[in-house]
């Protein structure tokens, strides 16, 4: 039963603070057991102001916990040096608890701070706190958040150059696999402008795939006959204009990449040194930067997931049953890590094709059984993360042998494979001699 606000504490000692945190001040409150306002101040983002926010939590005389709606930052991480739980409440959450309090939108930094205070109060038994993970950890962390920033800066350049290219000079769109690839951002700049692209026969483009180490496999005078092909121009004008940006934004995409590979280069050198990491990259289809990206969200507290449905539920492979009376309705969980839920979905497109006797199949059973493709990854994703949770759980590495499916389909392909005859080759010209 909740507590009454004004009535005589029942939590003893306890403190509960809400800190509604902003770019330049945050705004603190707490309240005791019973609900009353301790303290109700403002404190500037600075080193003095964080200073006197850590020194006025510690002068309270019980035990502190705190609420804060964001789970990384320097203030979080401030706050977590304190020793105190910290809880990481959702915005969503905090703002249905507004409705408990006013009907009415007012808000106000000093009223935020209050409700998440007394939220907390109400709902930390069922709440999680933040834990303090290793330096390598919060390492990972930054680098694989920053790193899919980068990706999606490079996705925004990348559209923009093919916008300005099917504005004036199409050609180059089609000449190699994709326009990301540094190649095809090399010959952009060195060939910007239809007029330059014109001069280019089999034996210049012969030598300028030689000098780009291509690693395609089409013949120079294919790739010749595709800029032709496509050989689409605009008025002189447009082209002079259009060819100066294409040459900055090929310029940045480059950079982007060689900063992609600086990033991947680094996540694999902080991968080697985690003591986590064998359990991930043992799965098939799991490659450093997916294995990352679930280690650094899974994190190395194991109280954080206490069973394979909370983990299943994080990452939105479990969905979501809203019953109500004789109305019954599966849906997609869209609440969930969109991070961790992408990294799956790579992970289970890329196990199709590296394990195909078992997620192969399962794959292709869950399509004839009408699923689509996004539904079929999440399936057989949902049956994977629950034996990632287990040896993630378990400080234990992935063994073919305790996963009993998997390794009853590998035995009976080998079975098969095994009872096919063999057929000797025989050399006709000494058969007919004979």
């Amino acid at each position: 039963m909740a507590t009454i606000r004004g009535s005589s504490s029942t939590a003893g000692d306890q403190y509960f603070a809400g800190i509604d945190w902003g770019g330049s001040f945050h705004q603190l409150c707490v309240v005791d057991g019973a609900g009353n306002t301790v303290i109700q101040k403002r404190f500037q983002h600075t080193k003095e102001g964080l200073e006197a926010l850590g020194k006025k939590l510690g002068s309270l005389p019980g035990a502190v916990l705190m609420a804060i709606e964001r789970g990384e930052g320097l203030l979080v991480e401030f706050l977590l040096t304190l020793g105190f739980p910290l809880y990481c409440v959702s915005p969503k959450i905090s703002a249905r608890a507004r409705e408990r309090y006013r009907v009415q939108s007012k808000k106000s930094d000093a009223f935020d701070a209050f409700v998440l205070a007394d939220t907390l109060r109400h709902e930390h038994s069922y709440w999680r706190p933040l834990s303090v993970q290793s330096e390598t950890m919060m390492q990972l962390r930054a680098v694989i958040r920053d790193r899919e920033r980068v990706v999606w800066n490079q996705r925004d350049l990348e559209n923009q150059l093919r916008a300005a290219m099917e504005t004036y000079y199409p050609a180059p769109l089609h000449v190699f696999s994709s326009l990301d690839r540094d190649i095809t951002l090399e010959f952009i700049k060195r060939y910007p402008t239809p007029e330059h692209a014109s001069r280019i026969g089999p034996a210049r483009m012969e030598a300028f795939t030689k000098r780009q180490s291509y690693t395609g496999r089409v013949a120079p005078e294919v790739l010749v006959e595709r800029l032709r092909e496509h050989a689409l121009s605009a008025s002189t004008g447009t082209t002079s204009g259009k060819a100066f940006a294409a040459v900055r934004f090929a310029e940045q995409l480059q950079l982007l990449n060689q900063h992609l590979r600086d990033y991947d280069k680094e996540i694999r050198r902080l991968l080697a040194s985690h003591p986590d990491t064998p359990i991930f990259t043992g799965f098939p289809g799991l490659g450093p930067v997916t294995a990352a990206t679930l280690l650094a969200g899974m994190g190395e507290d194991r109280a954080k997931y206490p069973s394979a449905a909370s983990l299943l539920a994080e990452t939105g492979l479990a969905p979501v049953t809203r019953a109500s009376g004789r109305t019954r309705q599966v849906r997609f969980r869209y609440a969930a890590n969109k991070r961790m839920r992408h990294a799956i979905d790579w992970w289970m497109f890329v196990a199709i094709r590296e394990d195909p006797h078992w997620s192969g199949v399962l794959y292709e059973q869950a399509r004839a059984a009408g699923q689509g493709h996004h539904r079929a990854l999440r399936g057989i994703g949902a049956r994977w993360v629950r034996v990632l949770w287990k040896c993630w759980n378990t400080h234990e590495e992935y063994d073919l042998t305790q996963h009993t499916r998997r390794s009853e389909a590998l035995q009976a392909i080998e079975k098969e494979q095994d009872s096919i005859p063999t057929i000797p080759l025989v050399n006709e010209e000494l058969k007919a001699a004979s």
